[in-house]
Parts: C-alpha cells; sequence; structure tokens
C-alpha cells in the first residue's frame, strides 16, 4: 500500500501539517512540532516552510485548506 501525505484532521493543533507529517514518518508528532519550533526560532525560514506545507499537502479528505 502506498503511504500518501495529508494534512491530520484528528491530531491538529494549527493545521495539521505536523500530525500529517508525523504520520507518513510513523513518528511521535511532538518530535515534529518541536523541529518546526527550532527551526522556527533558529533558521528564520520554519514559519515560511510552515506556511508553505499548510498550502501545498492536501488535507484527508483532498481538499486544500
Amino acid at each position: 500500500m502506498k503511504k500518501k501525505l495529508f494534512r491530520s484532521r484528528t491530531d491538529r493543533k494549527v493545521a495539521g501539517v505536523c500530525g500529517g507529517i508525523s504520520e507518513y514518518l510513523e513518528v511521535d508528532p511532538t518530535l515534529i512540532r518541536l523541529f518546526w519550533l527550532i527551526a522556527i526560532f533558529c533558521m528564520g525560514g520554519g514559519l515560511l516552510a510552515y506556511l508553505i506545507a499548510w498550502i501545498i499537502i492536501p488535507g484527508e479528505n483532498g481538499q486544500n485548506a
């Protein structure tokens, strides 16, 4: 079965991006959220990357936004 990346509808804090990525990678969503937080504060591009991921990654029903 081929895995697909979707934003999570059940494991979401803001847009479901971190929850969807954690389901896809089969890791704890807290680790993904920590990665995004570190990327936002240290690299500066984390917020922009999150917004782009929010737009690009479809919702679980195949819907965007």
